[in-house]
Formats: structure tokens, C-alpha cells, sequence
């Protein structure tokens, strides 16, 4: 804590980071999963933290933490690219982490390049579409859009409107695509969208739609009071014209679409685990640098309980997290436990930054003293990639064997 000269207001240093670890859960980490994630912390401690308030109330995004993030290969999420080194899931989601703990926007941007606009291509594209768009991609050259949700169409996405046709134009086979699309990252301000539209078969496909293209429109979404330093775009193509060789051919079915959003699952879940880290360590280091009635919060009863509670909480889903990853890394992760995963880790999140902004008082809901933005980024978070009523089902349709979605 510092105080200017002539100031009676003093100034709290909330962010530096705790290394957080109760139960010893990430204690066997290699070490070059360690490294990745100490990359990470280094990059959120010397570039993030500095600057992203400013980016987050003036609603702008941070397109220079965005070429860094390519510089430092962090702009894949984890994505395997030919010719860049591999990361384990481990290592990726330790790195979601530390992101989200220095601010939910930089993660998303990962997340949306990286873990589904990327990996929609890898995981669904032709090896064509893999040499032309993930090299470029990873190296941030192209920024990359997921197009799924619709203004009508958020949880029930499986119900999507849009369509493709094939078509000719001059001379040239390929798809007219017609429709809508809403809160899609990078929508309005990247190169490319991977549209998902229904086919003449009825079933859901992936189209890479370069966002230059003629009828392709979109409008930066305004007002949010969440995730401010990325913006969401909603999208109208009106006889949007793409190639046959846009078609990515193993996008089948919107099981594929839901393919490459159960490996962005778990990484949500490593997200809220950050985003809690960060409200906790702020939490801590306001309780020992305010003084009140002449003594620090700390030595007060009740913070020392709402301390324990948060760290009890942050320890649970810390495990969760880590032992969600493992069944992933050995193939046995199912739907319902990534779901529970998020469910677990965003409700968890939510708890421990309702308490931080209380114990910080009028001084949480500073943008300088961190918990504020992370409290509105969870609210993002804790929607996006799935609802909690979404995740809910999902669980409970495994532990009944009947599904209430309708």
C-alpha cells in the first residue's frame, strides 16, 4: 500500500499474484507445463495487468496484447498447429488460468482464435484448409471467428436457421449462405467466420466465410457491461457467396459443431478457476493493507472466516478442474463431467467474487482494484459455452437417464 504526499486516500497494490495452490493440486506439473504457465503469469504481470482497465472502460480491444499473445505462441489455446510444439491439456488449461486471472477479455480472445475458430479448422477442415489458415492463424496474420449462436438461437443453437445452398457463380461451385448470427467473438473485427448453416440434407455443416465477403455484415454489439476488452458481433449474410472449398468436410453433422465445443468445455471451467484466483489474491491483500478502527481487516474474525470460505471454495474447484483434465488427457472424459466441471467452477467463481467485492467495500467496485471487472466477467463466463440450466440437464439427464430438454 502506498499513499501520495497531501492524498489521504491511499493506493492498494491488489495484483500481485499468490501462487495459490492449498491442496498441492498442480504440484505435479511437469516442468514444462510449469514453464507455460509462468509464461503466462509473466505476460499478465508485465503487459495485461498495466494497461487492461483502460482497454475495458473504454470498450476497446487490445489489439497490441493481441500480437503479443502471437509472439509468445499463446494465441492457439492449446490448439496443436503442424510445426509448433505440442501442449498437453494440463498445460492449457493452467494457461486459462493465469489468462482469466488477468482478465477475462485476453482469455476470450484465446479462447475464440484458439479453442474454437482454430480448432473448428484443425479438428474439421481438409489438410488445404489446415495449411492455409493454421499456421497464419496461430502466428495471429488471420483472426478467426466461431459463427453458431443466432438471435433466436442461443441454448437450443441445435435448432440454428441459417442456411447454405449450393450454387454456381461465376463458374465457380460453391454455397449461398443466408441468416443471422449473434455474440460471436471477433465477428465484426477478424478476417474469417466459420459459419455453422444448415444444408440441403438438413443437416448442420462448418463454412469458412471470409468476412469481406459481399452480403456479409456485422455490427459491433454495444452496451455490454461484461468482457468489454473483445467485442461480439451480430452478423446478417444476405447471399453470402463461399467456394466449395470453404466446406470443411468433416463438419457433418451439429455433432461436430458440439465436438469442438466439448473441447472448449473444460477450458471455460480452467477460466472461472483464474478469474476466482484473481478475486481471492485482491481479497487478501486488501485485508492486510486497509486499516480500520486501528488495526487491519485481517485481524478481524469475520474476514479471517470469509477468507477461509473463499480459499475453501477456490481448493475445491481448483480439483475438479485438474482431475477433469486428467480423464481428458486419457480419453475418458465424458459430456456430463465437462459439465459439471463448468457448472462447478462458475458457480464457485461467482460465490468467491460476490464475497471479494463485499469485503473491498466502496473500493470494489473501483476498476482499479480488479474485483469489479473480474465480478462482470464471470457473469459472461458463467453464460457462454453453455448456460447453467444447460449444464444442469446435461447432469441430470445422466443421473436420471431422462432427458428434460423439451
Amino acid at each position: 500500500m502506498t499513499q501520495t504526499p497531501g492524498v489521504t486516500a491511499p493506493a492498494y497494490d491488489l495484483s500481485q499474484p499468490l501462487d495459490i495452490d492449498f491442496a498441492g493440486t498442480f504440484a505435479d506439473a511437469t516442468e514444462d507445463e510449469r514453464a507455460h504457465q509462468l509464461k503466462v503469469r509473466q505476460f499478465v504481470q508485465e503487459e495485461v495487468l498495466p494497461v487492461i482497465a483502460d482497454y475495458w472502460e473504454r470498450y476497446e480491444v487490445p489489439m497490441d496484447l493481441v500480437k503479443r499473445l502471437a509472439e509468445l505462441d499463446l494465441l492457439r489455446d492449446g490448439v496443436d498447429v503442424p510445426g509448433l510444439p505440442h501442449v498437453t491439456p494440463y498445460a492449457a488449461g493452467l494457461a486459462a488460468m493465469e489468462m482469466s486471472r488477468g482478465d477475462g477479455s485476453v482469455a476470450t480472445i484465446c479462447g475464440v482464435q484458439g479453442g474454437l475458430a482454430l480448432q473448428s479448422i484443425t479438428m474439421l477442415g481438409s489438410e488445404e484448409q489446415i495449411e492455409k489458415y493454421a499456421g497464419p492463424m496461430a502466428r495471429g496474420e488471420i483472426l478467426g471467428a466461431f459463427g453458431l449462436t443466432e438471435p433466436t438461437h442461443g441454448s437450443d443453437s441445435v435448432a440454428l436457421e441459417t442456411t447454405a445452398v449450393a450454387a454456381t457463380r461465376d463458374g465457380t461451385p460453391g454455397y449461398v449462405i443466408n441468416g443471422e448470427k449473434k455474440w460471436i467473438g471477433f465477428g465484426s473485427t477478424g478476417h474469417i467466420t466459420v459459419v455453422w448453416a444448415r444444408g440441403e440434407d438438413g443437416q448442420v455443416h462448418g463454412y469458412i466465410v471470409p468476412q469481406d465477403s459481399p452480403g456479409y455484415e456485422a455490427t459491433t454489439i454495444q452496451g455490454k457491461v461484461s468482457l468489454r476488452a473483445i467485442h461480439q458481433a451480430h452478423i446478417v449474410m444476405k447471399d453470402v457467396f463461399v467456394p466449395a472449398e470453404n466446406l470443411l468436410p468433416q463438419a457433418r453433422t451439429f455433432k461436430d459443431a458440439g465436438r469442438v465445443l466439448f473441447q472448449t468445455r473444460l477450458g471455460v471451467a480452467w477460466s472461472a478457476v483464474g478469474h476466482a484466483v484473481a478475486c481471492y489474491e485482491s481479497a487478501v491483500a486488501y485485508s492486510t493493507q486497509r486499516v480500520q478502527f486501528g488495526r487491519p481487516l485481517a485481524a478481524s474474525q469475520m474476514v479471517q472466516e470469509r477468507l477461509a470460505q473463499m480459499l475453501s471454495t477456490l481448493t475445491q474447484i481448483q480439483l475438479l478442474v485438474k482431475q477433469m483434465t486428467r480423464l481428458a488427457e486419457s480419453g475418458e472424459l465424458t459430456g456430463p463431467q465437462a459439465s459439471i466441471a463448468k457448472y462447478s467452477c462458475t458457480r464457485g467463481a461467482r460465490q468467491i467474487a460476490q464475497t471479494a467485492r463485499d469485503m473491498l467495500g466502496g473500493n470494489g467496485i473501483l476498476l482499479e482494484n480488479r474485483v469489479a471487472r473480474h465480478f462482470a466477467d464471470i457473469e459472461a463466463l458463467h453464460t457462454y459455452e453453455g448456460t447453467e440450466n444447460m449444464q444442469a440437464l446435461i447432469i441430470g439427464r445422466e443421473i436420471t437417464g431422462v432427458s428434460a430438454f423439451a
